[in-house]
């Protein structure tokens, strides 16, 4: 209530200056900037070795407040329908429809705390993404985020 109450005396003092329009257009900027944040969506995923696109994901917000993202699409023949190297619950299961992301929070403008699998290889990373724009950057990594691999993914509308 009190930030509502400030914002009416700014409100207040900028008609009086005659600025009341610059501050809308402001707020515009800092609302859309602050959507820019959110990673839920499809996104190309793009291979960070050879440049080619590799997939379709979807990433999502379950009931839990945590963000999840699975392949919708593959772009690419892979040498295997199912992951057979992945170790744990995803086991043999359909590479399209995997859970690839899982567990990740907001902090901020980034998002981490969770993981992402690389179903070519089985192995599960720590994750990171940060959105800039209509790219997100998706880093995997062991221990303090500095042995690992940094993917860009670009948005698909």
């Amino acid at each position: 209530m009190e930030f509502l109450n400030k914002i009416y005396i700014i409100l207040k003092e900028l008609k009086k200056m005659k600025m009341r329009k610059i501050f809308f257009a402001f707020m515009a900027v800092l609302m859309s900037s602050l959507s820019f944040a959110q990673i839920e969506g499809k996104w190309k995923t793009i291979d960070d070795e050879t440049g080619k696109e590799k997939s379709i994901v979807e990433i999502y917000k379950k009931s839990d407040g945590k963000y999840y993202g699975k392949i919708i699409q593959l772009l690419q023949k892979p040498e295997n329908n199912n992951c057979v190297k992945c170790t744990d619950d995803r086991k043999d299961k359909p590479l399209i429809g995997l859970e690839i992301i899982r567990g990740l929070s907001k902090d901020g403008a980034e998002f981490s705390g969770g993981s992402i699998t690389d179903p070519k290889s089985g192995k599960t990373y720590k994750c990171l993404i940060k959105r800039e724009g209509d790219k997100l950057n998706v880093r995997g990594y062991i221990g303090f985020s500095l042995i690992g691999r940094t993917q860009t993914w670009h948005k698909v509308d």
